[in-house]
């Protein structure tokens, strides 16, 4: 695969000389946890199916992953070919990511969510040439949707399944070849150059054009990120650090995979959230920090309220993706004495924004943060002018964890020629610094924390043959932020459309259950612009009232 990171060349020395790239890849600082820390438990992966945990200290983890290298070397893979997965937080994905690194492979994480709509259209557009996936996971059977898709997909060779039973099983290819026994083989690992500066990752992000877009990003980026992140938290190789956020997401993959192996910290994997298997493993493991959205904070407190139990070990929570309810602030603080950490960032940066463990409380649900050191925000108005503090304008971000494009799209990369990336977000600056997003510009409903892409589900239900009009649009919701309406005008005003059969009908067409809409209103007209354009503001207006 040729990359066409285009963002990146521009500003490589001047990244260099400000000392925000570190030319250093998480091979390296894997093999400084195996020096100083070889005994040292640095990843524990909880399976809820079987309810089993599995360890590794960094000597086993460096192991393993040479191992799994080597197999996908017998397999062909290449440096810069693309390795694709829909895993969830388990060993394998961590470990995977670092054996494609150990070979000049790009990991291209992808959400388990998608089917295969979603599957279809990325593993075409990077030319996967492996596709790694569960046998099962959570009632639904990977293999089998793996398996139809490869016919389609040209450049996808290899379908590898873990838990499974045949020759394509992720323990025959990738564990237990035995190639590693030759100390001949196991040094053909040293022959291929990693350069801090090569596409590490290949992340896709949600379309609102009704195509995802694939976030390139390198050891660089990546690395210019999670330090300033890590130091403005105070975290270090001390840490135990808890990720239930998904880390086919950018949230844990960042922080949840390299992040603890940069820190020489210990990760503790939960695959599906279930907020008394995440107090049992913070108990056990006694975790010091976790991130992940609102919902998961609001579980974890109210099950901690009910319980009487307490979180003693637990310092920080990292809440990102919606805006924090001052109440759960107040009440994660009181039930389980943890400082609630407010964040702002996006798959093509990390963290941009972030308040301080020593800030105010009130700060985590006023504001969404400070920028980041080696991030520079300004906030313009229309004529493109920065705008004074408290004036609301789009927010505009120049900074060192910039993505270096999208794949195939540089047309979309939405990046001056200072530097400056247009967010799509409207926010806006008080006299402190410090950052609020105010609304969005682009049109995407966030749910939890992930985004759902509005024009690929409208473009859906405007095949249903009984519709004219649909407008999907966000409604509040306590628990999970924001949930999808989806507001419609019906050819025929006497045709009663009903909710489950929406759904039904949006489920033939393979669409994530996670994208669908949780509401239906059936109006008889939709307010337009003289123009003809759905004004979407009315729509949520009055659906407030």
């Amino acid at each position: 695969m040729d990359f066409d990171a285009v963002l990146l060349p521009p500003r490589r020395e001047k990244m260099i000389q400000a000392g925000y790239w570190l030319n250093k890849t998480i091979l390296q600082s894997l093999n400084e946890a195996v020096h100083q820390h070889p005994d040292k438990i640095g990843l524990v992966s909880y399976k809820t199916e079987n309810q089993s945990e599995t360890s590794f200290t960094y000597r086993e983890m460096l192991h393993t992953a040479n191992r799994i290298a080597l197999g996908l070397k017998r397999l062909g893979v290449q440096k810069q070919d693309i390795v694709s997965c829909q895993l969830p937080n388990w060993w394998e994905f961590t470990l995977l990511y670092i054996a494609c690194r150990r070979i000049g492979a790009v990991l291209n994480p992808l959400m388990p969510i998608f089917r295969e709509r979603e599957l279809s259209f990325m593993l075409k557009h990077t030319e996967s040439k492996v596709f790694i996936v569960p046998k099962i996971f959570r009632k639904f059977d990977y293999e089998k949707l793996a398996n139809q898709l490869q016919s389609n997909i040209p450049s996808l060779e290899h379908v590898v399944v873990i838990g499974g039973e045949g020759e394509n099983s992720f323990e025959k290819l990738l564990l237990n070849h035995g190639l590693d026994k030759d100390p001949q083989i196991l040094n053909t690992l040293n022959d291929v150059t990693i350069s801090a500066d090569d596409i590490a990752q290949l992340v896709f992000t949600s379309g609102t054009t009704g195509e995802p877009k694939g976030v390139m990003h390198t050891a660089n980026t990546l690395f210019s990120n999670i330090v300033p992140y890590a130091k403005r938290l105070h975290l270090d190789k001390d840490d135990v650090i808890l990720m239930g956020s998904p880390m086919a997401h950018q949230t844990g993959f960042m922080y949840g995979l390299i992040m603890p192996v940069l820190l020489k910290a210990k990760a503790v994997l939960l695959d599906v959230w279930d907020v008394n298997v995440a107090i049992d493993l913070i108990h056990k493991h006694q975790a010091t920090f976790t991130m992940a959205s609102t919902p998961f904070l609001n579980d974890l407190s109210e099950a901690v309220m009910e319980s009487h139990q307490s979180l003693d070990s637990l310092k920080l929570f990292l809440c990102a993706g919606a805006p924090i309810p001052s109440t759960l602030v107040q009440k994660a603080r009181q039930n389980m004495g943890v400082k609630v950490i407010s964040a702002w960032g996006m798959t093509e940066c990390g963290a941009v924004t972030m308040t301080c463990p020593e800030d105010d409380d009130e700060r985590s649900f006023n504001t969404d943060g400070l920028p980041l050191p080696g991030v520079e925000v300004k906030i313009v108005g229309d004529d493109g002018e920065t705008l004074a503090p408290m004036h609301s304008g789009t927010l505009m971000i120049r900074c060192c964890s910039n993505f270096g494009g999208y794949l195939k799209r540089p047309h979309l990369n939405e990046t001056n020629a200072e530097d400056w990336f247009d967010t799509g977000d409207i926010a806006y600056q008080d006299e402190q610094g410090y950052i609020r997003i105010a609304g969005r510009k682009k049109d995407v409903i966030i749910r939890g924390g992930e985004n759902i892409p509005v024009a690929e589900v409208e473009s859906l239900i405007y095949l249903h043959p009984e519709i004219a009009t649909v407008a999907l649009v966000p409604y509040p919701d306590e628990r999970m932020g924001e949930k999808a309406c989806a507001v419609v005008k019906l050819k025929n005003p006497e045709y009663e459309l009903t909710l489950p059969a929406l759904l039904e009908f949006l489920k033939t067409h393979k669409l994530a259950n996670q994208y669908l809409p949780e509401r239906l209103e059936v109006w008889g007209e939709l307010p337009m612009t003289p123009s003809g354009k759905i004004q979407k503001f009315k729509i949520r207006e009055l659906l407030a009232n």
